[in-house]
């Protein structure tokens, strides 16, 4: 029986189906006004394209005086749409705050005609890629964080969780597995979703549902994690099942909720500055980052829950 992965109401930035191609549309949203340098570099030529890192890293820098952590964001879009854009206003602010950050292109149904396991092992390829060329970014190999939103989070969780799907000409010598995750309601129970949601005309199979699901795998290598969730998104049961699981194996796992939010809440005003704000707080307190965020939320901002 194959079926269709549940397409999700979930996202999120509206961009062109094309916009991978051509990146003519930007995102309004700043996070920071301190400057940062851009730069694109092929990470992998799949038999459907090519596909790229988009790099931003601290402006102004002669050389590198210090290893730096590097984050690698996902886009969401249910595996099937959606462009790197989604996570420039992120990725700018935590350049601008020293990390190398980087937005990802991953393959994608509508344009690549492919499915959610491609997606799978293209984000394990670009963690290896980053960590493979860790001396010329300037990165710390031992200070990855894998991040993303929705299936962009499910892919984020898969690069740390899920050991199925390496791409036939990667190094495995080199480790996929981040040292961090920060996800934005990430599909984590894709394989209860499955079943649930079964409308006969499927790309994959439950077989594979299962093999991506992160919720299965689970265990004590399991590197730290934040994660939001509104607390109007279906999903978020898959993010508490996963909090559980974690918290039973003594993992650090946080869940920060938006009182009556709905898939995609961390895309919009105030929310993306707060989730931002937190995500910055996360990473100061793995040591990855110093001093206080940039990110100064005006009074009466509405504030995440913790969970746990």
């Amino acid at each position: 029986m194959r079926l269709i992965l549940p397409i999700l109401p979930i996202l999120l930035i509206v961009v062109p189906l094309h916009a991978q191609k051509a990146d003519k549309k930007k995102p309004t949203i700043k996070l920071t006004d301190v400057a940062v340098a851009t730069k694109d570099i092929v990470y992998k030529t799949t038999p459907q394209g090519e596909l790229k890192l988009h790099v931003f890293s601290p402006a102004g820098e002669v050389q590198i005086t210090a290893l730096r952590p590097c984050v690698v964001f996902f886009f969401g879009g249910g595996w099937k749409s959606g462009s790197y854009l989604q996570f420039v206003p992120q990725a700018e602010y935590l350049a601008s705050r020293g990390i190398i950050a980087i937005s990802a292109d991953y393959r994608i149904s509508s344009i690549h005609k492919t499915t959610p396991d491609k997606c799978v092992e293209d984000a394990k390829s670009a963690i290896r890629w980053v960590r493979g060329h860790s001396t010329e970014l300037g990165i710390d190999p031992g200070k990855v964080i894998a991040a993303g939103g929705s299936a962009g989070g499910h892919l984020a969780a898969c690069t740390a969780l899920v050991t199925a799907y390496d791409a036939e000409f990667d190094d495995k010598s080199i480790s996929a597995k981040p040292n961090a995750m920060v996800l934005f309601n990430p599909a984590l129970n894709i394989a209860t979703l499955f079943k649930e949601r079964e409308t006969g005309n499927s790309p994959i199979t439950l077989d594979v549902a299962e093999a991506i699901t992160p919720t299965n795998f689970v265990s004590k290598d399991t590197p730290p994690a934040i994660i939001f969730f509104g607390t109007a998104d279906k999903l978020k049961v898959g993010g508490d099942e996963y909090v559980t699981k974690a918290k039973a194996l003594g993992l650090r796992a946080e869940m920060w909720s938006a009182a009556d939010m709905p898939h995609g809440f961390f895309n919009r005003e105030p929310w993306i500055r707060v989730t931002a704000k937190k995500m910055d707080e996360f990473l100061i307190s793995l040591g990855y980052l110093g001093g206080e965020p940039l990110i100064k939320l005006p009074e009466g901002t509405p504030a995440l829950k913790r969970e746990n």
